[in-house]
Formats: C-alpha cells, sequence, structure tokens
C-alpha cells in the first residue's frame, strides 16, 4: 500500500523513515520531492560500450560541480539527490519525475526508478531532456518525488549501489 501524507510523516516522526535533510513542505499527498544536488556526471565520448554485468559507468562519465547545468535536446546527465534516504526492510519507493517538468520533456530517471527496502543513500537520476529546447537545471531543483510503499515482508538491499555515490 502506498502511503500518504499523514503515513509519511508519522514514519518520520517513529524515525522508520529518514530523510536528510527534510523539509516537511516536500510532502504532498502521497509522496515526497526530492531536490537536486550540485553533484554531476557528465557523458564523454570514449567508444562502443560493451554491456556486461561489470561495465562501470565512471569510465564513461566525469564528475563535475556545478550549480546549474544547461541540458540540449537528447543529452544525458547523471544527477543525485541532495537528500539522503533511509527506509526500513519493510518498505520500498518508486522515484518518478514530476508532472510540470515531464510537460516540457524531462525525464528524471531513464529506467532505474525502484528504491530497494532498507536502502540508505542518496538516490542517483538519469537525467534526459526529451524536448526540443534546452533545458536549465539548478541544484535545489525539487526534480523528482519519491513514492514510498509497504512491502509484504521484509528485505535489505545490499546489491552493487548500496553506498551509492554519483
Amino acid at each position: 500500500m502506498i502511503l500518504t501524507k499523514k503515513k509519511i510523516l508519522e514514519a518520520i516522526k517513529r524515525k522508520e523513515i529518514v530523510i536528510s535533510p527534510f523539509n516537511k513542505r516536500n510532502v504532498g499527498a502521497g509522496s515526497i520531492d526530492l531536490t537536486l544536488d550540485n553533484k554531476f556526471r557528465i557523458f564523454v565520448k570514449k567508444g562502443t560500450i560493451k554491456l556486461s554485468e561489470n561495465v562501470d559507468y565512471k569510465k564513461y562519465t566525469k564528475l563535475i560541480t556545478a550549480n546549474k547545468i544547461l541540458l540540449n535536446p537528447g543529452e544525458i546527465v547523471l544527477g543525485i539527490t541532495k537528500e539522503k534516504l533511509k527506509l526500513p526492510e519493510d518498505m520500498c519507493g518508486w522515484l518518478q519525475g514530476r508532472s510540470r517538468f515531464a510537460r516540457l520533456g524531462l525525464v528524471v530517471h531513464v529506467t532505474a526508478s525502484f528504491v530497494q527496502p532498507g536502502s540508505e543513500n542518496k538516490q542517483v537520476l538519469e537525467i534526459i531532456n526529451l524536448g526540443k529546447n534546452p533545458i536549465e537545471i539548478h541544484a535545489g531543483d525539487k526534480i523528482c518525488q519519491l513514492i514510498i510503499e509497504r512491502t509484504e515482508g521484509k528485505a535489505k538491499f545490499k546489491g552493487k549501489f548500496v553506498n551509492q555515490k554519483l
């Protein structure tokens, strides 16, 4: 079941869900807006990427720090949320774009929208401009929303990106 505003705030008060930094005004009817940090990974041309379980995205990107970035049509950049999120082992989350930005062609995650139960990290975003015009994004923008739901049973994420950084 998806948590609504009242249930989200209760879970935060009980420290079941921990968000740092937390802004109560970012909690909506059924989601929490998350903001963009000032660290980005820009893709660099390095030849053909051969997909495998061991491919390292860092080999094909360059880390930069910037307060704003201009995304031209068709460009992709990796961003990260300012907030660190800790979910209990019986909750998971879904990262979604915000409608106001999606209507301009901005996608905040290409395919990796699931936040595993028991996760404790910042969320990396695969941000792409599918529109016809350049889009300027800024550190601090409420770039996406997190929808939280309870799971049946408990689990703890122990995958490759357990302590993900950009």
